[in-house]
C-alpha cells in the first residue's frame, strides 16, 4: 500500500484526506475534512489547518506525498484558480507544504479518474443504451458545480487515458428564444457568455435573474444554495422553471461535448448532479441532448451515467497519483 495525502480544491472548499492506494492504484480514503477556501489566504495556510486538525485528532504525522486536484487549468508556474484568488508557486509547492513529492491535476481530470475505476454500481445509467464504456473511443466526464468541469477518458484497447480539457468554457449556444434573450442579459453582465455562466451552481441563478428581467416577474433573490433547495423541492415555482430551462441548457451542453468527444459515452458527475439525479429523467434533459439533428438517432443510444461517490474529487486526486 501507499499512503498519501489527497487533496481536492475547489472554488467554494477546499477537502483533505488520508489515501491508501492498492496495488492497482485503487484508493481507500480516511476521514475527510472540508475547508472554506475564503477563510484562509492561501493553499498553504489552509494545509496547516488540516495537518494541526490531523494531529489534535491523533493520526500522527502526514505522509510525504500529496496528489492534489485544482478548480483550473493545470501546466502553468503558476496556478491561479479560477473561481478563488489562491496562487499557487508549482515549483515550490512541495517545499511550502512539506512534502517530498506532488503530482497536480485539474478537478475534472481528477473525477475522470475516479470514474475510470469506479464499479458499475457507481455508474447508474440514466438514459440511453446500457452499454460498458468502449474498447476503443471517448467517455465525456463532466458536471456542474462552482463551474462547469468537463474532462475525457481515451480508451485505447481497453485502457484508460484521462484528458483535462476547459470545456466549460466553451461559447455558451442557444437554442430558442428565450435563451437567445438570456445569452443578452448575460452579455450585458459577462461580456463573453460560456456555458459554465449557465450551466453551473451559480448559473441557475444567472438563468433565474433572466428569465424574471425578461418576463417583468416579481421574484425573491437568493443566494445559490437557497435557490437550489427551492428549485429542486419546488416550493418556489419560478425557481422551478429556472431549473427546467437549467437542464435544457445542460442537456444540450452535453450534447455537444459528446460530440466533440466522440459520441459513445457520458457520465455526469458532482454533487449538484447527484441531486438532480431524480429530476434530470422528468425534465428536458435529454431531449435536448439527443436533439442533434442528422446525428439524433445515434444520439439516443449513447449511455448517460451519474457517477455516485460521496468524495469523487478526493477519490480520483488520490488515483491520479501513480498515472501522473
Amino acid at each position: 500500500m501507499t499512503d498519501i495525502i489527497a487533496a481536492d480544491i475547489g472554488g467554494t472548499n477546499a477537502r483533505f484526506a488520508r489515501a491508501a492506494l492498492d496495488d492497482k492504484g485503487v484508493p481507500t480514503l480516511g476521514t475527510v475534512r472540508k475547508y472554506k477556501v475564503e477563510d484562509y489566504p492561501s493553499l498553504t495556510a489552509c494545509w496547516a489547518a488540516f495537518a494541526a486538525d490531523e494531529k489534535k485528532d491523533g493520526a500522527g504525522h502526514l505522509p510525504d506525498a500529496a496528489s492534489i486536484a485544482f478548480a483550473t487549468a493545470i501546466g502553468r508556474d503558476v496556478i491561479k484558480l479560477t473561481n478563488s484568488n489562491w496562487m499557487i508557486r508549482a515549483d515550490t509547492l512541495a517545499a511550502d507544504i512539506g512534502v517530498r513529492t506532488v503530482r497536480l491535476v485539474n478537478d475534472f481530470e481528477a473525477v475522470a479518474f475516479a470514474v475510470s475505476r469506479l464499479p458499475k454500481e457507481n455508474l447508474p445509467l440514466l438514459f440511453g443504451e446500457d452499454k460498458p464504456f468502449p474498447f476503443d473511443g471517448g467517455v465525456t466526464v463532466m458536471g456542474p458545480g462552482t463551474g462547469l468541469g468537463v474532462a475525457m477518458i481515451a480508451f485505447d484497447n481497453g485502457h484508460p487515458h484521462v484528458v483535462a480539457t476547459e470545456g466549460g468554457h466553451l461559447d455558451f449556444a442557444p437554442l430558442d428564444h428565450m435563451e437567445e434573450r438570456i445569452l443578452s442579459y448575460l452579455r450585458d453582465k459577462f461580456l463573453r457568455v460560456s456555458t459554465e455562466r449557465m450551466v453551473s451552481g451559480p448559473g441557475l441563478n444567472n438563468i433565474y435573474k433572466a428569465m424574471a428581467t425578461i418576463g417583468h416577474e416579481r421574484v425573491v433573490l437568493m443566494e445559490d444554495p437557497e435557490l437550489w433547495q427551492a428549485a429542486l423541492d419546488g416550493t418556489d415555482d419560478f425557481a422551478r422553471r429556472a431549473l427546467e430551462r437549467f437542464c435544457l441548457c445542460y442537456g444540450s451542453v452535453a450534447g455537444d461535448l459528446a460530440l466533440a468527444h466522440g459520441p459513445h459515452s457520458v457520465v455526469l458527475a458532482g454533487g449538484l448532479t447527484q441531486r438532480m439525479r431524480d429530476f434530470l429523467p422528468q425534465s428536458g434533459f435529454h431531449t435536448r441532448f439527443k436533439a442533434k439533428g442528422r446525428f439524433e438517432s445515434l444520439m439516443a443510444t449513447v449511455p448517460i451515467r451519474c457517477a455516485i461517490h460521496d468524495e469523487i474529487g478526493l477519490f480520483g486526486a488520490a488515483a491520479a497519483f501513480r498515472e501522473k
